[in-house]
């Protein structure tokens, strides 16, 4: 027994001490590339750059990459590549299962890149692979212009669009994929190439959808929409009438004009206590959305409207609040086409059971624009009408993580009779198998067969694609 366990431990010294060899040398040649103090393995800096928004992620590479310019991109690709060091890329740091960083690896931070250039007259923007929502919301607001994103601005913003991106507008502009018009990408051996409808058109196909699975996307070109002022905010149902108020908005969501998308939710009220919230964005002419949002708030007796008029950033980045970075997330997805009675009924099941005050349990209406995209327009396939909803458990610290681990994965598995096949790429994890073989339908083979010849050593792993049979 003890010799085989210092046999063991021979072995383990031998790999960490060749680990430190391949740490040294790497940090060693990245900085003869760049500046010195772009490299961290330690220090304020490092522990900066593996702050994720979800705090139980503990993946920890040995060397970060805080990078200014694509030049530092690619000196990072390569030098991963030389030194066998498994190669991870932080954007915003949103990604809940923690796939911008991997232990033992080499992160690349493109937090520092979050420079947004505005097009009004072309009504396009040029964003850094490090901006967010809010930095490019923010920029466009001026001009009267918008770009379609999420619900949370603090959410990097290509990490969103290359995932699908479901937001306030989606169904007059589409999801935050369908906006996207080109891509600066540094591929697997380190060169750069400029992706879109005309150059690199099978790459470009598959970042709309399929990821970062492909390259490190250091810019990105979106197209904006002339939108200066939206109506949106708040209706808040008691919980005492959930089954009436999801029974309500199944009747209003398949009426609904592209200019109105619905997000709903379960959540803790103002008393702490589960209640439905229904939070409507109106993108439309000023006074044309009176109807269709008055019957949003006579779904029941409401217990609080709170609808305002004005710029979109500023209600996006109010809603930053509700989600702040520092917490412990376990997240799930599941996708229906309307809200039945099976599925109210596991929303009311597992709205009453909410295993903390920070939980939720989120819909998002798609439809409209975002359901007119064919199918094998982009790699994002799920194109039909429906519901995506994020089942999402937070809760401050480390305590209690497998009930609210538990809760996710038995809420998803009460949808799962009633939901379509797959889920939504971006929020599917590592261990969601059955979900991901399905989650890009007819697309899936041309998705792989594109991985394959752009990143053949699949030297990039972002959010989850399925395998080959």
């Amino acid at each position: 027994m003890d010799r085989n366990f210092n046999h063991r431990g021979h072995i383990m010294t031998e790999q960490s001490e060749a680990g430190g060899q391949a740490t040294e040398g790497a940090a060693r040649a990245l900085r003869a590339l760049i500046p010195a103090e772009r490299v961290l393995t330690r220090g304020p800096g490092y522990t900066a750059a593996v702050s994720l928004w979800n705090a139980a992620v503990g993946h920890r590479p040995v060397v970060v990459v805080r990078c200014a310019d694509v030049a530092d991109v690619q000196a990072g690709v390569r030098v991963a590549r030389e030194f066998g060091l498994p190669l991870s890329v932080r954007g915003g740091g949103h990604d809940w299962a923690g796939r911008a960083l991997r232990d033992g690896g080499l992160t690349l931070d493109l937090s520092g890149m979050r420079e947004v250039g505005i097009d009004p007259d072309r009504r396009h923007a040029v964003v850094g692979g490090g901006a967010t929502a809010g930095d490019v919301l923010a920029a466009a607001e001026p001009f009267g212009l918008v770009a379609a994103t999420g619900t949370i601005g603090s959410v990097g913003i290509v990490g969103l669009t290359l995932g699908g991106g479901y937001g306030p507008l989606a169904g007059r502009a589409g999801l935050a994929v369908d906006n996207l018009i080109g891509a600066q990408v540094v591929l697997a051996d380190g060169s750069v190439v400029e992706a879109d409808a005309e150059r690199e058109p099978d790459l470009f196909w598959a970042l709309r959808g399929g990821g970062g699975n492909f390259g490190v996307v250091v810019s990105a070109r979106i197209r904006l929409h002339a939108v200066p002022s939206v109506v949106t905010g708040l209706v808040l149902y008691p919980w005492t009438q959930a089954e009436r108020v999801f029974d309500g908005l199944r009747e209003v969501l398949p009426a609904a004009p592209d200019e109105l998308t619905v997000q709903s939710a379960v959540g803790a009220g103002p008393d702490g206590e589960p209640a439905v919230m229904i939070l409507p964005t109106w993108s439309g002419a000023a006074g044309a959305g009176d109807g269709p949002l008055r019957a949003l708030s006579r779904l029941g007796t409401p217990s609080a409207v709170r609808l305002d008029t004005g710029p979109l950033a500023p209600a996006i980045a109010a809603r930053d609040a509700m989600f702040p970075s520092g917490r412990h997330v376990a997240m799930g997805t599941r996708s229906v086409r309307e809200l039945r009675p099976e599925v109210v009924a596991a929303l009311v099941q597992y709205g009453a059971a909410l295993p903390s005050p920070l939980s939720a349990l989120s819909l998002h209406h798609f439809h409209g624009a975002a359901a007119r995209i064919p199918v094998s327009g982009t790699a994002f396939a799920s194109r039909d009408p429906h519901l995506m909803i994020e089942l999402i458990a937070v809760r401050p610290d480390a305590a209690d993580g497998e009930a609210h681990r538990r809760w996710v994965e038995s809420a998803s598995e009460a949808l799962a009779p009633h939901a379509l096949p797959g889920g939504y790429p971006n929020l599917l994890g590592p261990d969601d198998t059955t979900q991901i073989a399905h989650a890009y339908g007819p697309n899936a083979a041309r998705l792989l067969k594109i991985k394959t010849t752009v990143d053949p050593d699949a030297v990039f792993s972002a959010i989850p694609l399925p395998t080959e049979d």
